[in-house]
Parts: C-alpha cells; structure tokens; sequence
C-alpha cells in the first residue's frame, strides 16, 4: 500500500485515543533514528574544563556524521539548545561545518534555560511536522566551566514594580530553599532522596548500562601545575560517587544561608560539561533511507507557576501534556525528572504520585550532573537506553525551568518491544 493510500485510509478509519493512539505508527508521525551524547564532566575539573562550547559541540557532531548512516546533506537544519553563551548560534553554524556537514545544512540555537535541549527537540519535531524540512538535528549542550545564567545587573525599575517579575532575579537555590520551606519538603527526605540517586547511578555505571548511550570523545587536558597538555578519550560519567551513603550526606552544610539550611552540594545537582544530541525525520523517511527507528516523539509542551518555587514546575507540566494525549501517569513505564534539586524532586513525587521504582531508574542530576542546555536532550538519550534494556515502551521526561516553568516531552520506545 503506498504511503498516501495508507495515510488515506487512516483518516477514514475511527480515530483511537490515549495509549491506543501514541502507539499507533502512522507515517506521518516525528520519530527518532539516533540518540547519543558525551560523558558528563565536572566543571572546572573535569574532562571538558580545557574544552570550549563550540569544541564539546563538534566533538559529538563528528560523532553524529559517523553514526547516523546517511549523508550529513540530508540534515537540513540543527537546533542547539544552550543557556550561558550568547554566541551559541555562533558555534552551531560552525561547530557543524567543521564536523562535515555541508554548507547547505542550517543552524540556530535555543534558549529556555533547563529545558532548552528539549525545546531544541520540539522545535526540529515541529519543523518536520509542518514540512519546513524533512530530517533535522536537536542538540543540546553546555559549558558550566565557561559560564552559568547568572544575571549581571537588576531587571529595569518598571519590571521590578512586580513582585513576580522581581521573583525572576532570585537565584536557583533560594528558589530550592523556597520549595523545601513551603511544602515541608525537610533535609532527611532530600538527602535520602539523593542518597538514592547516587546509588542508581552507581548500579548503572558499574553494570554499562550507559556504555549504548555515550560517544567517546577525545580531548587535550592541561595538567593545572606543568601546564602540559596530554590526550585523553572520555568514556564515562564523572559525577557518580561510589559508596555515597545518607549519613555522610546528612553531614555537608546548607548551601545557600540565609535562604534555608536543607539544600546542600549533595542534594543539589552538579555543575557539569556534557552535550546530546537527537536526530529526527518522519517515520515514512525513515523507511525510505532505511534508519533505525528507535522511538516515536509524541509531543511536548511547557507551563509556568510562581518563579520563586520553578523547582516544581514538572508537577504542572507533566499533567498538561498527558492530558492533552488523554494517558495517565500509569500508563508512563518510565520517567526521566530533571534532579535540579532534591526538593523540587521529592515533591514531583509526592505531588504527583510517582511510582520511584520508575524514575531516573539510573540516577540523575545529583549524581550525574546538569549541564543546563544539555540536560532535555540528555534525558531522552539516557530514558531510550533504559527503555531499550527493560523493554518498555512508554518514556516521559521533565525538568524545571529558572524564572518559573515546567516543561515535559512523552517518547514511544520502537527498540525490543
């Protein structure tokens, strides 16, 4: 039957709903054909602290070129997710040229600081959607060595009239502060919380389960004393802390006096260099150049609440976008939430009832590090992987955005199921 009969014939069909519908394979639908990404590192320390943006971003476009079996021509536009660099448009268009894609591939950066590497991903999907092209790449990076989002003066006077707007200027861990404070979210259920995290990841990396999902990538490191400069190839997570254990957790002081004394270095995320990327066309082209199909992009959305509490900003997201695809929480196998802080964790879960048998099942932020452009795209590499080696099918991903918002993607794993 030729696509257009069976897109045809789709429409005359009755339309299902809910799970019946995401898992449907229509041709038209947006799907993944390769996901991948670099090691994390510790900022300022670690792997990529002699790495600049635009050299961690061809790094794993080369990667990319070398993985994706079909011509870089074909990709007709890249979107890079990145919060700290103003230039990161910059580095895209370059960055890809220099790893071989041509002159005819585009390129354009976004910013929504955490879930920027999502709305990367969302607005690639959309373009395929709309048929302003047929194949693109979202990528999401970020240098925490280079910079963080901090802001270098007050907002004008008229914006700092209102009390939400002057919200906006408060830093991420009094806004954890904030969560803790209000919801009664205390300093043992954190710690025990990234206790947990530390663990998973611990499990995860000793037993390779993210050896499918990371591209090596060389770099020259600079020895800080001799200044001498060696090569190295990065390979795996730098932020698991092996043995990591709640008294000991329970013991490192508050981060952020005067703000609140229950989020800490140990419960909050790491401050990390890291970059993903996420290929994506329509299924119908997919089949035509014969790309694996690893998963289904059923949508995103984004929704915003009071900025001094952003942390919980997944707990409004998530139910947006399963309404709008009519699926409960149930029917989610696996969910990847951004660990920006333990408490903003720890009241996803309570608020939203999450099974934790099903979260972040290989740790997240607090034991793997957040590099805030990188992270949407990272959690979908990491969730397919995990989907891929439990054999499920149904993937949500969700972070908290700074200035008060949530953002939420759901993903149908096609990869041994």
């Amino acid at each position: 039957m030729t696509e257009r009969l069976k897109s045809i014939v789709s429409h005359m069909t009755p339309s299902k709903s809910g799970l019946a519908a995401i898992t449907t394979k229509n041709p038209d639908d947006i799907v993944i054909t390769l996901a991948i990404r670099t090691p994390l590192t510790k900022a300022h320390k670690g792997g990529f602290k002699d790495t600049p943006l635009d050299g961690i971003v061809v790094k794993l476009l080369k990667q990319v070129v070398n993985k994706m079996n079909m011509p870089p021509a074909l990709v007709e536009d890249i979107c890079l997710g990145n919060v700290s660099s103003a230039k990161a448009a910059y580095y895209c268009r370059a960055a890809m040229l220099g790893a071989g894609f041509p002159n005819t591939t585009a390129g354009s950066s976004c910013n929504r600081f955490c879930s920027s590497g999502l709305k990367a991903v969302q607005d690639i999907a959309n373009q395929i959607a709309t048929g302003s092209i047929e194949i693109g790449l979202a990528v999401g990076a970020e240098s925490m060595t280079e910079g963080g989002d901090r802001l270098e003066r007050p907002f004008f006077d008229e914006i700092l009239e209102n009390q939400e707007a002057s919200d906006c200027m408060q830093p991420m861990g009094q806004t954890s502060e904030n969560v803790g404070n209000d919801f009664n979210i205390t300093r043992e259920k954190q710690d025990r919380f990234a206790c947990e995290s530390f663990r998973r990841a611990e499990v995860a990396q000793k037993a390779g389960w993210f050896d499918d999902e990371i591209a090596p990538v060389k770099v020259n490191l600079k020895d800080p004393k001799t200044g001498q400069e060696k090569e190295v190839t990065l390979t795996r997570d730098e932020g698991p802390r092996y043995g990591t254990t709640y008294e000991a957790l329970s013991k490192i002081r508050p981060a952020f006096m005067p703000h609140g004394d229950k989020s800490t270095g140990g419960n909050s995320s790491q401050v990390t260099d890291g970059a993903a990327a996420v290929l994506l066309m329509k299924r119908s082209k997919a089949e035509e150049l014969g790309q694996p199909i690893m998963a289904k992009f059923v949508g995103a959305t984004v929704a915003g609440l009071a900025p001094r509490i952003m942390g919980i900003g997944p707990s409004v997201a998530i139910p947006k976008l399963l309404s709008k695809h009519n699926v409960s929480l149930d029917e989610v196998d696996l969910i990847e939430i951004n660990e920006a802080f333990a408490s903003m964790a720890v009241y996803c879960i309570e608020a939203l009832k999450i099974d934790p048998s099903k979260l972040n099942v290989r740790g997240g932020a607090i034991a793997l590090g957040h590099p805030l452009g990188c992270t949407g795209a990272r959690q979908i590499v990491t969730g397919l992987s995990e989907c891929r080696r439990q054999k499920k099918k149904i993937l949500l991903t969700s972070m908290c955005i700074g200035t008060g918002m949530g953002m939420a993607g759901l993903f149908v794993n096609e990869q041994g199921v």
